[in-house]
């Protein structure tokens, strides 16, 4: 049989399973049916763009807390518009090590000065980490929270703002409130500890800003998020802090700008006097500490949503009432990111500890000085991951990832 060249076979073996409606001829080698090559080199295209990105969605999905598909497709949508086809072949070729361009031309068998063009293009739009020290510079893959939609802080508009919020309702959330308080943590406002109670460094935000040399000062992304769709609150926007390494990425690439260690604690005690909770990634030394209210943040929005949210925080303190104090002023109630405390039959307020995540809001503002914060008995405390990587190790494991 002579084969036209101009067509190649389908693979189809019943005429009825092709979606095609021409160009479709019985194919005699196979039994199946053949379309006209340019018609197939067309769909094809299309097949491998939509390949490629859920291809990263499956890649993003093994970092940090991951990036789950949904039914929509909705994470596609949020790929796309960050991503070109391009961009999104070169990340799928990078990993989280730290790698020079020289090192990656070698390994793709490209030219150096192209694919440090590309690397160094896309770190600046957010889509790679890249870590310069002294006369090196690396670049890595990065997770979707904390990284690419962090990384987009200076160009958020409603559009994004709308997917995310569409993505959030269909399965971050969950995704979020699955690391069970591994991605950030808790911990108490200063002035809210009693003075016999010695706080662990780790669980003192003026001490982890203090051994930081380099510090970098950001919008907090989710409540920007929502001020672009017309939603949100009104507190503080400019108080998410990045130390070391990430500092000095955010600086580089104007998403944040460089503070003393005077102003970050002048942020910090601003933000917590307007009833923002305190939140560092769940490490002894992590690499960031955000400042989150309840109506915004997704890492507090998505615990909210739990029956007790108290089970899924890295805290290890917990409100209490003395009830013979309380005046029945109900300024805690506002306080309580985690609608935690409510008022009972005889007008005084009592601690739902399901609920309570041990930040101390409400202590620091109770005019009767009736609520204390205690730690939790020795069984409901937890030990800390030291280090970022042994952190993602236990959210990987906790995935069922490793």
């Amino acid at each position: 049989m002579i084969i036209d060249e101009s067509f190649e076979c389908t693979g189809v073996n019943n005429e009825n399973d092709s979606h095609d409606n021409g160009n479709i001829e019985p194919c005699d080698c196979c039994g199946g049916y053949y379309r006209s090559v340019d018609e197939r080199d067309e769909k094809e295209n299309i097949t491998m763009t939509e390949d490629i990105f859920r291809r990263l969605q499956q890649r993003l999905d093994m970092y940090s807390l991951g990036f789950p598909a949904t039914e929509t497709g909705i994470e596609i949508t949020i790929l796309k518009k960050l991503f070109s086809q391009k961009d999104a072949e070169m990340f799928l070729d990078m990993s989280p090590l730290l790698e020079e361009p020289q090192a990656v031309a070698q390994r793709l068998e490209r030219p150096v000065d192209e694919v440090a063009g590309q690397l160094e293009d896309m770190a600046k739009r957010g889509l790679l980490f890249r870590l310069r020290k002294e006369t090196s510079v690396k670049y890595g893959a990065i997770p979707f929270m904390h990284g690419l939609i962090e990384f987009q802080v200076k160009r958020f508009d409603r559009e994004l703002g709308d997917l995310i919020k569409q993505y959030y309702a269909q399965g971050l959330d969950r995704a979020i409130a699955g690391v069970e308080g591994l991605f950030l943590r808790t911990i108490p406002v200063e002035k809210s500890i009693v003075p016999e109670h010695h706080v662990a460094a780790f669980d003192d935000a003026v001490a982890l800003i203090k051994k930081n040399d380099t510090i970098a000062v950001a919008e907090c992304l989710c409540r920007k998020g929502n001020k672009t769709i017309g939603k949100g609150c009104d507190k503080p926007m400019e108080n998410c802090f990045m130390f070391g390494s990430m500092a000095r990425f955010y600086i580089e690439n104007n998403l944040g700008r460089q503070i003393s260690i005077d102003e970050a604690i002048d942020i910090l005690r601003k933000s917590q006097e307007a009833g923002l909770v305190t939140q560092p990634a769940t490490t002894q030394n992590p690499g960031g500490m955000c400042n989150c209210c309840g109506d915004c943040c997704l890492i507090l929005g998505a615990i909210k949503k739990l029956p007790k949210p108290a089970e899924h925080v890295f805290s290890n303190y917990q409100a209490s009432i003395q009830r013979e104090d309380c005046t029945g002023c109900e300024i805690c109630l506002d306080r309580c990111q985690m609608e935690a405390i409510a008022m009972d039959k005889d007008g005084i307020a009592q601690v739902n500890l399901d609920r309570c995540i041990g930040c101390g809001l409400c202590v620091t503002t109770c005019p009767a000085e009736a609520i204390t914060l205690l730690l939790k008995p020795d069984a409901g405390r937890r030990i800390l991951p030291t280090t970022g990587g042994e952190q993602m190790m236990q959210i990987a494991k906790n995935r069922g990832m490793i």
